[in-house]
C-alpha cells in the first residue's frame, strides 16, 4: 500500500509539473501583443446632478435606495455604502454642463464598499447627434478615489453596434454630494459601424 502511495503521489508531483510548465506559456499579459488597434474613438462629457430634495427640477439623478432608516435625499455616511442611484443625465462634447447635449446616459450606480469611496456602475449611453446614432452599453467597478480608471465597453447598437472595448473615466468635477461630471475616454476594439 505504502508503494501505491508513493506512486500516486509521484504522478501527482508530475502532473502539477508539467501543468505548471503548460500554463506558463499561457501568459495573462500576452494578450497585450495581440490587442488590435483601436477602431474608435470618442471622449464625452457626462454630467450628474443628484436629487436632494430642493433641486427637483434640474436633478438627472435619483436616490432609490438606501440602508434601512436612510433619507433618500441624502447619500449616508460611511462612504454612501449601500445607497443605489438611477441616472438619466446629459452627455456633451466638452466639460460645459450647458452645451448642447448629445446623447443620454441612463443607468445606475450603487456604492459597494464599506471601507473605501467606490461604486459599480451599469449604464448605456444613448446617442442622437448628427454623428452617432444608437447606444453603447458600460458596466465595472468605479474605484472613484482612483484618478484614471477602466470600466468594460459591453454592447452597442445603431451606429456603434457590437461595440467592445474601454472606457477610461475620470471624475472632471464634482459640487459635494449633489453633483460630478465624468470625463469619458471610450476607445472600442470592436465596433461594426
Amino acid at each position: 500500500m505504502a508503494i501505491w502511495n508513493g506512486r500516486v503521489l509521484n504522478l501527482c508531483i508530475l502532473w502539477l509539473l508539467v501543468s505548471t510548465v503548460l500554463l506558463n506559456d499561457a501568459d495573462c499579459h500576452s494578450w497585450k501583443k495581440k490587442l488590435p488597434k483601436p477602431r474608435k474613438n470618442l471622449v464625452l462629457y457626462f454630467h450628474d446632478i443628484i436629487y436632494n430634495g430642493q433641486n427637483a427640477e434640474n436633478a438627472t439623478s435619483t436616490i432609490v435606495a438606501a440602508p434601512e432608516g436612510a433619507n433618500l435625499t441624502i447619500l449616508t455616511g460611511n462612504n454612501h455604502f449601500g445607497n443605489i442611484a438611477v441616472f438619466d443625465d446629459p452627455i456633451t462634447l466638452d466639460n460645459n454642463l450647458h452645451s448642447p447635449p448629445v446623447g443620454r446616459p441612463q443607468g445606475f450606480y450603487f456604492y459597494d464598499m464599506k471601507n473605501t469611496f467606490s461604486s459599480w456602475l451599469g449604464f448605456t449611453f444613448v446617442l442622437n447627434s448628427t454623428d452617432y446614432k444608437g447606444t453603447i452599453t458600460f458596466n465595472g467597478a468605479d474605484p472613484i478615489l482612483v484618478k484614471y480608471r477602466d470600466i468594460s465597453v459591453v454592447g452597442g447598437t445603431g451606429d456603434l453596434l457590437m461595440a467592445r472595448g474601454i472606457a477610461a473615466i475620470n471624475t472632471d468635477a464634482y459640487e459635494g454630494d449633489v453633483y460630478f461630471r465624468l470625463r469619458v475616454n471610450i476607445t472600442l476594439y470592436e465596433c461594426y459601424y
